[in-house]
């Protein structure tokens, strides 16, 4: 009897959402069916391999081990099941996506004869066609439903896609209406109206700023439709504020179309008038940020808000996902669907820029989720004179969308109504599956990269087609006129209008002397007022009562008693509890611990984020605690009030270009969270140099933002090597200037304490980088007392208070970590004629303090600048720009090198010695000797 005669009599539809399941996931059908795909595969392969299917080839099932075989219909049933599966897994190869160029071709095909089936099955009824929504239904009539799903306009991928339920609701989405758009007349209109804005705009701009740098978005103007449609969609749907990072491409035409802005404002911009604003530098047009309110169809407000990006054009997508998540805590905590991120890919970028990558794993991270954002690539398949086929090596630009397993849909920017279409599956399936998705927009650039680049130069054929081709909203108007929904002239009527309100606009910009620069998102800066450099060193009361010191270190050393810890975790809390109640030294941990505690008292809010943050690299921490027998985790922080702040530390991925990108974003957009990004080692941030220039450094001076992000860099020679010993604090020290952030290197607990919570205490926000200790962390003599953290402020300069003034000969300026090795060789040497000052904060740099220092010690007369860097590292140079007096002293540092430290430890220790050696003996030079 045979083993498989049943398949014979059985539903064709069964079948296939069987052998569905097993494509996704093998092991989870039944072990008979398995073997049965397993065999059908097998013979369906081994016949492709041969590139020759036999029209009447019949699967033997004996190959899956058995010893019967399928009736023929019954085989070629299963053919046209693969067929279809061969439509869904590589269709996208074979759609009519590009405007300009012929596309690629692909083997093997989809000819059915590569799946056992011939033109005389083209009439033959199969009920295979259940699977697609068809029910029976003839060859011919099969395939011509998934040509028009799967090879029109649209190419769709999501076959790996591991969720059955995710893949059957991208089924059953795509099968209605043939995955084409069904838009009733007024809505063609418009989709007609927003495509005209976005040409007319480029057109406007091209005839009167001739020449002028504005990337534009001819070739790819859909977007503006596509845009717009998931606005007014998602608004309808709940959203109620969006999110939108993007480069250069199209960014004019977005902020007027999309965001609203003033046509006025971007012509005075174009006119390069001088900014309204004394103290700010600006940045050129195409890279500012803007906010607006905008009214949907519906009646709905919505906040529209664009970040603000430099040239480093990936850059952004990191920041917006920090922005949305911090909207979303502050406002959404229940529900964050209701800010949506949208980020604007180019695709040499998207292809050829890691930082994309880094932040698409962050999707689905704890510490970093947004529930989904919409990718969308305006795709002109060039990179400035680069061809695609030399941008990357993967099929599309869009690949990396698979690390998170996201559909991509690939369409054709001509067809402005499939955009729309795919942007509305783009913006359901997020909404629904709080996941990422991504929509691959495959265009052109009309002109170079810029408006004056001649791109002949290097694709002369490519652009000879470009100059016959029609703009999309031309196609558009066409199809329209053809079915009825317009008439001619109405197109040239629109852009009459459009154009007439535009005239007046230029205008009006011409009557304006000086251009103004509207703040980014400032509903959330109200409160904050923008400060100068001298105005940051104002002393800042940052003093907490000892009795609320008292109630917060209580919490903190107090493990729930119903739980089990780890027996070094009981033992690390006592020891807090000792150090607090009875010796009154409290660490460094203890210090960075009361800051966070304080703070959420008051109801700020703590976020930390960075690799391994949550116990600590040095494992001095423990802000995160795990229970024993469950890994159960416990956060005393949290703890601490009935209406305290929200702490939040988590791991980080191991990145930091994109998580220092996020943790600025999220900064921008809570500037009463406390949030602190930490490296590993201080070493590590170069991975984020991008953020630390374009951002950090230089985003009050270019886009008027304050923000109040902290680095963390743990900084100190300790015979670690080159990559874990410095900062390179140089660097920070050398993109410091006027009122731009504060850079401190402190050497006490109390200090870390005040500094911190001077970080919230201020009406501004500056970006704060400190330089961390890592020996320091249970140094014995690193340690303050409660009085300490309960008054005072910090300070900027810390005094020896341990000598007598009188008989100062030397007086040593140090900062960091190296004020305790000095204080060491003191002690060693019994000099009491040698001050140790610390100057504790870098920049800006309290002159007026040291002037007083160096007053106080008037009988000194050698003043000296010690450092453990290099002299080509460090703080040296940066001093010597900032303070003048600073040309008279003498310095001792280790010599001038390539690399930040020696790898052997021994060598470390020598010229670490031979510094210390000319700190307090001057003929002891090590300048002069070797090594």
């Amino acid at each position: 009897m045979d083993k498989y005669s049943f398949l014979n009599a059985a539903h064709t539809s069964y079948f296939a959402e069987v052998y569905d399941q097993y494509l996704t996931d093998p092991d989870s059908v039944e072990p008979s069916w398995r073997a049965f795909f397993q065999g059908f595969d097998f013979g369906v392969e081994s016949s492709l391999d041969e590139l020759e299917v036999p029209a009447h080839h019949t699967l033997m099932t004996e190959t899956a081990g058995t010893g019967g075989e399928v009736s023929e219909h019954m085989h070629k049933e299963f053919q046209v099941v693969r067929l279809i599966n061969g439509y869904r897994t590589r269709g996208h190869l074979f759609t009519k996506t590009n405007p300009v160029r012929k596309r690629r071709t692909y083997v093997p095909t989809l000819d059915i004869e590569n799946f056992g089936l011939n033109t005389q099955d083209l009439d033959t009824i199969f009920t295979a066609g259940e699977i697609i929504g068809l029910g029976p239904k003839s060859l011919r009539e099969i395939i011509n439903h998934l040509q028009r799903i799967y090879c029109d306009a649209i190419g769709v991928e999501y076959i790996y896609i591991r969720k059955p339920e995710l893949v059957d609701w991208i089924q059953n989405w795509v099968n209605i209406n043939d995955n084409h758009p069904d838009f009733n007349k007024d809505q063609k209109r418009h989709i007609l109206k927003k495509l005209n804005q976005a040409v007319a705009f480029e057109g406007f701009l091209h005839t009167k700023y001739v020449g002028q740098k504005r990337f534009s978005l001819e070739g790819n103007e859909s977007l503006i439709p596509a845009l717009d449609v998931i606005v007014e969609r998602a608004a309808a749907m709940g959203v109620e504020q969006f999110v939108m990072g993007m480069a250069h491409r199209g960014r004019l035409n977005v902020l007027t179309n999309i965001f609203g802005k003033s046509a006025k404002d971007i012509f005075s911009e174009f006119d390069g008038k001088d900014y309204e604003q004394e103290i700010f530098d600006g940045d050129v047009k195409y890279h500012l940020g803007w906010t607006s309110d905008r009214k949907s169809d519906n009646g709905n407000q919505i906040k529209m808000n664009i970040a603000p990006n430099p040239s480093h054009l990936e850059t952004v997508g990191a920041v917006v996902e920090g922005i949305v998540r911090a909207k979303q805590d502050a406002h959404y905590k229940d529900d964050f669907s209701k800010v949506l991120p949208i980020v604007v890919h180019g695709d040499a970028a998207i292809a050829g820029q890691g930082v994309v990558y880094e932040v698409v794993q962050m999707a689905k991270l704890d510490g970093y989720k947004t529930h989904g954002t919409i990718h969308m690539v305006v795709n002109n398949q060039i990179g400035f004179t680069t061809n695609y086929l030399d941008a990357r090596s993967s099929t599309y630009c869009t690949d990396v969308g698979k690390v998170t397993l996201s559909p991509v849909l690939h369409v054709n920017a001509d067809d402005v109504e499939a955009v729309c279409h795919a942007a509305l599956f783009a913006l359901e399936y997020r909404m629904r599956f709080e996941s990422d998705v991504f929509i691959d927009l495959l265009g052109y650039r009309k002109y170079g990269h810029n408006e004056g680049d001649e791109p002949r130069f290097t694709q002369p054929i490519l652009y000879k087609a470009i100059a016959k081709h029609k703009n999309p909203r031309d196609i558009y108007a066409e199809k329209l006129i053809s079915e009825g929904v317009i008439e001619e002239g109405f197109v040239k009527q629109l852009e009459e209008e459009f154009k007439a309100t535009l005239e007046e606009e230029l205008e009006d910009s011409r009557k304006e002397d000086k251009t103004i620069i509207t703040p980014f998102m400032a509903d959330e800066w109200k409160e904050f007022t923008p400060v100068r450099e001298w105005e940051m060193l104002d002393p800042v009361d940052t003093g907490y009562s000892k009795e609320k010191l008292t109630q917060i270190a209580k919490v903190l050393t107090e493990l729930p008693e119903n739980k089990k810890f780890i027996r070094k975790v009981v033992r690390l809390v006592d020891d807090r509890k000792k150090m607090f109640f009875d010796t009154d030294n409290l660490d460094w941990a203890m210090g960075e611990l009361l800051a966070y505690g304080s703070l959420l008292e008051e109801g700020f809010g703590v976020r930390m984020s960075g690799q391994d943050v949550e116990r600590g690299t040095f494992s001095h921490r423990h802000a995160v605690m795990k229970l024993e027998d469950s890994e159960e985790e416990v956060m005393l922080l949290n703890h601490i009030s009935e209406n305290q702040g929200t702490f939040q530390i988590y791991n980080s991925l191991l990145s930091e270009y994109a998580v220092v990108g996020f943790d600025y974003g999220y900064a921008m957009a809570s500037p009463n969270t406390l949030t602190i990004w930490e490296a590993q080692f201080g070493d590590f941030s170069n991975g984020a140099q991008i953020m630390i220039d374009q951002y950090i450094s230089a985003a009050e001076d270019k886009w008027k933002l304050q923000n109040g992000l902290v680095m963390f860099l743990p900084h100190g020679y300790e015979g670690q090597g080159a990559e874990h010993s410095s900062a390179r604090m140089e660097r920070y020290l050398q993109l410091c200037a006027r009122d731009n952030m504060f850079v401190a290197d402190v050497t006490t607990p109390a200090q870390m304490f005040h500094i911190l919570r001077r970080q919230m205490k201020v009406n501004y926000r500056k970006p704060l980088i400190i330089f961390t200790p890592k020996s320091l962390l249970r140094h014995p003599k690193a340690v303050s007392s409660v009085n300490e953290f309960a008054t005072g402020r910090f300070q900027e300069v810390l005094d020896d208070v341990s000598v007598n003034v009188d008989k100062v000969e030397s007086l040593v300026f140090c900062t960091g970590k190296f004020y305790y090795d000095l204080l060491a060789e003191r002690e060693k040497l019994d000099r009491d004629n040698v001050a140790l000052v610390r100057i504790e904060q870098l920049f800006p740099l309290p002159v007026e303090q040291i002037d007083t220092i160096l007053g106080k010690y008037h009988k000194a007369t050698d003043v000296v600048w010690a450092q453990e860097e290099p002299r080509n590292m460090g703080a040296w140079s940066h001093l010597m720009m900032h303070y003048k007096g600073a040309q008279g002293f003498r310095v001792a540092s280790r010599r001038y090198y390539a690399s930040p430290a020696a790898g052997s430890a021994v060598r470390s220790k020598n010229r670490h010695q031979q510094v210390l050696d000319f700190v307090f003996d001057k003929s002891k030079d090590n300048m002069t000797r070797p090594k």
